[in-house]
């Protein structure tokens, strides 16, 4: 059997979450990556090298320069003859090119896998994450997104893959791209980050989010995360959003700050190896996930934390 990985990149650098999908796909088979868009080079590249990938397929035309999925799918369809598995990332530009290609080839998709039992077999979250659900699939080709979260990132460097050139082009027209607007952050990137420090509505505003949150990651090198709560009140952008309809990542350690812990940000966030919960109502239901908690109001403590970090620090 053979694998295909559809990459997500940002044309000039390939995105972790293709690592993930990889270590998952070698579990299938022979494993070859797709990387469709313009003036990719240095991401045809990068994918080389990565342990366990045989072919890197690059498809470098002006259709596929921002990604559109409407573009980008029936080219996975052209290709997808050859594959017993058609695999990308379970983010946001995954779960937007897979269910396409799926109805173009017929397939019923399966999404968010967090493990593959074989070929046929997939285990993946259902109800917000409170149940996993074995499915299994008689059908020709497996359709798939993967959770990262769930599989630990393949070698980056030290592969030698085989790059060959694909030469198709049927522009859909259904389409087009506007603008692409980049958030800039000093902090970790959220889904790959081993620390992340998040806020809920509790911390009151925009000004106090920023206020108390940013120092205290600045210490710990920890990503910014955020409720849907705390996004809907426009604390911080929605791209910052932990939850069912936000990102899903598992760090080594995630304090949650003024987060009641509603069951759609536990679904992004519970697999974490250590929580951390600071609320003031000791009935938050934050307080049934988390390895430590502390009733306490969130001004007070998250300046007396800052400095105690600081003195253990210095």
């Amino acid at each position: 059997m053979t694998v295909l990985i559809i990459a997500d990149h940002q044309q000039q650098q390939l995105d972790e979450a293709t690592l993930h999908a990889v270590t998952a796909a070698t579990q299938l088979g022979e494993v070859d990556i797709l990387v469709a868009g313009y003036n990719i080079n240095d991401v045809a590249i990068q994918a080389q090298q990565i342990i366990g990938v045989r072919k890197v397929l690059i498809a470098e035309a002006i259709e596929y320069d921002h990604g559109l999925p409407e573009a980008v799918a029936p080219l996975v369809v052209h290709l997808a003859e050859k594959y017993s598995h058609l695999i990308a990332a379970a983010n946001s530009a995954g779960k937007n090119l897979l269910p396409r290609i799926a109805a173009l080839l017929d397939c019923a998709p399966v999404s968010e896998v967090t493990e593959i039992i074989d070929a046929n077999t997939f285990v993946h979250p259902v109800y917000a994450g409170n149940v996993l659900q074995t499915v299994r699939c008689e059908q020709s080709q497996q359709i798939l997104t993967i959770r990262t979260t769930a599989f630990t990132p393949a070698e980056a460097n030290g592969g030698q893959a085989e790059l060959e050139t694909v030469t198709f082009a049927e522009p859909q027209q259904l389409s087009r791209f506007i603008d692409r607007t980049h958030t800039h952050s000093d902090h970790p990137e959220l889904t790959t980050a081993k620390t992340i420090v998040s806020g809920g509505r509790g911390l009151g505003s925009a000004e106090n989010f920023a206020n108390l949150l940013n120092p205290l990651a600045n210490i710990l090198n920890a990503a910014i995360g955020a409720s849907r709560a705390a996004v809907d009140a426009d604390y911080i952008p929605n791209e910052y959003q932990v939850g069912q309809t936000g990102k899903v990542v598992a760090p080594e350690l995630y304090i949650a700050v003024g987060i009641s812990g509603a069951i759609q940000h536990l679904a992004g966030m519970k697999d974490s190896k250590v929580i951390v919960a600071i609320n003031k109502d000791a009935d938050a239901p934050i307080f049934n996930v988390a390895d430590y908690g502390l009733v306490a109001d969130l001004n007070t403590a998250i300046p007396e934390l800052i400095q105690q970090l600081k003195v253990a620090m210095s």
